[in-house]
């Protein structure tokens, strides 16, 4: 992320009572400002203090004002459960420690008033609770790990505690257990040791497969799955991979191949998994995936178990569709003790030893010890998962305007066909407002939060934005447009262009060859006003279908039956169309995502020469 110039702490005006509420306090970040202007926490902005900087207090001396400074009290950070040396040392350089281990959820509650940071791993519940019983002094929560489903995210930001985690001291580590896990299931390390172990020698019944000249489907192409690729590479396979927003400069330099879904598992010898678990993940591997796959396949997965539908593996390994898998994860965890796939005799598993390595475990506690650290020095932090409070009167004119920037992202990614990788982003705003008035920090993080949270599990908000984008190699420009308009109103119209994409719905193609949309925001309610080159009108609630026709009579009539007899409600539609009886585009608002066979009907209408169902 671009730095942040640093701004000097001023307190303008000040009187007595304001004065009066300097005292000493545990960290810089938790001066208070007299304005909402002054909020160093709105757009990520830093206090300009050092970390030993004195606080004040005030001393009156007859009718005169002294302010002096005093020694500022280390903070205290509470560590719930237990984490690596070299983590603890950096902490105790900077704060009072106090490791508490498993406390109950009202030892937790009784303890956190007391504390500015708590250090959890994945066993403690942070619930609205711990915030309220806070009263306000938890600055940070630092999460030993990735996964944040035990923190309330909702209530940390209402309480104005930042949230953190430590997303990338655990990236080798879970590769090698992927490789670890492809190598003994190819040669039945697991079984022959089990057997054994049951005073038995069976050479004949644990012959493996080679690795070298297989066939290796990375699906996922993020930091995991390129560390896979690099060591799979090593082993003498050929690795494709499947990630439709991975740049594609990125795999050749590995010496990948990125590919289609179809054509990864088609080809495939063997699959491992790397992607999120995210809506359109759930579930990916089903009965339909498997009917696809090359028969034999082996799979692996050390990503997230919600990936697999595991009643359709067990299938697809009992008639030998696939051949083995390799399983890290699992939807349930621990599974049941009776699962049939884990019991399955074609199965090896590991409990969800992906980050268990002495080596990582400490990466991890020094990379959440810093991370918690900078927090309470007022520092930006990277690894950020929820967005900072930011002043009210800002929030309230820009509202609509944040809901427009994040729907127009999650538009733009939809519409990208895959294979070539998001190569650059611009985001064009209209206003009649000077520059110095508007500040668009907020509104590009939440466009770069609609393109990547779709299609990952990184939270994205105004403090790690630009990060993210710049670790995923997307390029993010922005350029305003004087509009001649009253300048009471923030924007006219945002627009969110793609360049250098294949598009799966090739009328959302500007003339300069870009996917390109934009919108505005009437009376409250962000609308759809342009995709590629035909201007619509439709409000950005619910979900959209976007269709390509011939421009006729009928056709609005023709789709809304179809939709009406499925039972599924149109809140909105609009038409724009090049000229009378040429081509148009239909922008349908729907409150319900119709089923396959609904879409298959839409597109079956003869006039209708390409649609696409955009989840919003």
């Amino acid at each position: 992320m671009a730095s942040v110039a640093a701004k000097p702490l001023h307190f303008p005006a000040a009187t007595t009572a304001e004065l009066s509420s300097l005292v000493p306090y545990s960290t810089a970040a938790s001066v208070s400002f007299s304005s909402a202007r002054s909020q160093s926490s709105f757009l990520g902005l830093r206090l300009a203090l050092p970390l030993k900087t004195p606080c004040f207090r005030k001393r009156t001396e007859g009718r005169g004002l002294r302010i002096e400074a005093a020694a500022a009290a280390r903070p205290t950070v509470l560590v719930a459960e237990k984490l690596g040396d070299a983590g603890l040392e950096l902490l105790r350089g900077f704060a009072n420690v106090d490791c508490s281990y498993n406390l109950a959820p009202e030892e937790l509650c009784a303890k956190i008033s007391l504390c500015d940071a708590l250090i959890v791993r994945s066993g403690t519940k942070v619930t609205r609770e711990v915030f309220e019983a806070a009263k306000g002094r938890l600055k940070v929560v630092g999460r030993a790990g990735v996964g944040i489903d035990n923190v309330d995210l909702q209530a940390a930001t209402e309480h104005g505690c930042l949230v953190v985690n430590a997303p990338t001291a655990n990236t080798v580590a879970a590769a090698e257990h992927g490789i670890a896990l492809l190598a003994s299931m190819a040669r039945n390390v697991a079984q022959a040791d089990a057997s054994m172990k049951a005073g038995k020698w069976q050479r004949n019944k644990y012959v493996g497969v080679s690795l070298v000249g297989k066939t290796l489907a990375v699906m996922g192409f993020g930091k995991v799955g390129s560390e896979v690729a690099r060591r799979a590479k090593g082993l003498g396979m050929h690795v494709i991979a499947h990630d439709p927003y991975a740049p594609a400069d990125r795999a050749r330099a590995i010496g990948v191949e990125l590919v289609s879904f179809d054509e990864a598992i088609s080809a495939a010898d063997f699959i491992s998994l790397h992607m999120p678990l995210t809506p359109s993940t759930a579930k990916l591997f089903n009965d339909e995936t498997f009917a696809k796959v090359k028969k034999g396949v082996r799979i692996i997965n050390v990503a997230r178990g919600g990936v697999i539908d595991e009643d359709a593996l067990v299938r697809a390994l009992d008639d030998g569709t696939v051949a083995q898998a390799a399983l890290d994860v699992f939807t349930v965890e621990p599974p049941p003790k009776d699962s049939k796939l884990v019991m399955h005799e074609k199965v090896t598993v590991t409990p969800h030893l992906g980050a268990s390595t002495v080596e990582a475990q400490e990466g991890v506690a020094i990379e959440i010890a810093e991370a918690v650290i900078g927090a309470l020095k007022g520092e930006l932090a990277a690894t950020a998962v929820n967005a900072p409070m930011v002043p009210a009167e800002v929030l309230s004119e820009l509202a609509p305007y944040v809901i427009l920037a994040e729907k127009l992202g999650r538009l733009a990614v939809q519409l990208v066909a895959g294979g070539s990788g998001i190569k650059g982003v611009k985001v064009v705003y209209k206003s009649a407002r000077d520059p110095d008035d508007l500040d668009t920090r907020i509104l590009r993080a939440m466009i770069t939060k609609g393109i990547i949270e779709p299609i990952s599990s990184v939270f994205v908000n105004i403090v790690n934005a630009d990060y993210t984008a710049k670790q995923r190699g997307l390029r993010i420009s922005e350029e305003r447009i004087f509009h001649d308009d009253t300048p009471e109103i923030p924007l006219d119209s945002i627009q969110v262009q793609l360049s250098n994409v294949e598009s799966k719905f090739a009328s959302a193609l500007s003339d300069a060859g870009d996917i390109r949309v934009e919108g505005r925001v009437k009376d409250g309610i962000p609308h759809l006003t342009l995709v590629g080159s035909f201007s619509v009108d439709v409000s950005l609630e619910g979900n959209l279908i976007l269709c390509r026709q011939v421009d006729q009579p009928g056709m609005i009539g023709h789709v809304g039956r179809i939709l009406g007899n499925q039972n599924v409600n149109i809140n909105f539609m609009s038409v724009g169309r090049t000229a009378p009886r040429k081509h148009a585009i239909m922008a349908i608002g729907v409150d319900e995502e119709p089923d396959k066979e609904t879409l298959k009907e839409i597109g079956e209408i003869p006039a209708i020469e390409e649609f696409v169902f955009l989840g919003l």
